[in-house]
């Protein structure tokens, strides 16, 4: 392998590490907040699941991010090492002020604007563009509505059960724990299976869009030891920060969030588990009461959805300008 392909290969496993670190708030959080698990058993069961999901679901989100977005043919391996710096650059910054913005929205917004900058727009595929931009930003309305329905039907179908239910939400956690960990893998790990692919094409070492057993084995790895280390300070902000978590809603977060999640990865679009945890929790906390949810905070973590994608694409094209010149 040229050095140049190793150097993004490198990159784009320091971009899952950070991912899967970022996101195991997401998955954990509310499985802490209401005590159904301690931290460590959490991270861990988490991380083993999320090793499991691309081996168990496919790769075909991997095949979106890799051929759907950017033609292979005019894009240089310059330009993917500009786009993963800049998602690193912002998945750092938002970590370290404890914002749990989306690693999806970074990565698709690093590539857009290191690909414009090195190629111009007709190295971007529109048609696959915006696809994955409608399920971005889709999916946390969607999120929010399932979240909402789906603390009714549990409030309807438990009105006259006693208080010991809530026994069964903390032992039922185990279960939507785990799914929403394979779904999360299925989905996050495929983003770095795809961009490693892509590399490959573009160096020469591969001919066609067909993903490597080793790169899935190295990406899920690498994934599930960034959970397994978990990222405390996003864990503080989702578990606490939008209202007191009891086991019902922990439960029904995680079950809307692999319903949401599992879905879009079997049919290749590439989603943000933060924003569909984190508006799933809202849209739970609003079915029991509109005043429950600390508005502001949404309103925080809504900003930093909305200047992701342009952030990340101007740092990408910065890192380009930089790289060019060296």
């Amino acid at each position: 392998m040229p050095p140049q392909l190793i150097l993004v290969i490198i990159l784009a496993l320091v971009f899952e590490f950070l991912n899967g670190m970022r996101d195991s708030s997401n998955i954990v959080a509310t499985m802490i907040s209401s005590r159904a698990f301690r931290p460590n058993t959490a991270l861990g069961l988490t991380a083993i699941a999320e090793f499991f999901g691309p081996f168990l679901f496919g790769v075909t989100v991997a095949k979106t991010i890799g051929s759907d977005i950017v033609d292979a043919h005019v894009l240089t391996l310059t330009a993917l090492m500009a786009g993963l710096l800049g998602a690193i650059v912002w998945n750092l910054i938002t970590w370290f002020f404890g914002i749990p913005s989306s690693s999806s929205h970074a990565l698709i917004g690093g590539l857009v604007g290191a690909v414009f900058i090195s190629s111009g727009w007709g190295a971007i595929k529109f048609q696959g563009f915006y696809k994955v931009l409608i399920a971005l930003f889709a999916s946390p309305l969607i999120g929010f509505i399932i979240g909402f329905i789906v603390l009714r039907i549990i409030y309807f179908l438990s009105q006259n059960a006693t208080p010991h239910i809530n026994q069964f939400f903390k032992n039922g956690q185990f279960f939507t724990a785990i799914a929403l960990a394979f779904s999360h893998g299925t989905n996050d790990a495929q983003k770095t299976i795809g961009i490693i692919t892509l590399s490959l094409i573009i160096s020469g070492q591969l001919v066609g869009f067909t993903i490597p057993f080793w790169v899935i084995l190295v990406s899920a790895s690498i994934m599930a030891l960034g959970t397994a280390l978990g990222g405390w300070r996003l864990i503080r902000t989702l578990g606490g920060k939008f209202y007191k978590i009891r086991p019902v809603h922990s439960f029904a977060t995680q079950m809307t969030s692999a319903i949401v999640i599992l879905t879009a990865s079997l049919i290749g679009l590439p989603v943000s588990t933060t924003q569909v945890v984190s508006s799933a929790i809202i849209g739970i906390g609003a079915s029991e009461r509109l005043g429950k949810v600390r508005w502001g905070v949404a309103g925080d973590i809504l900003v930093a959805w909305v200047i992701t994608i342009p952030a990340s694409a101007i740092f990408s094209a910065g890192f380009y300008w930089l790289l060019s010149n060296i």
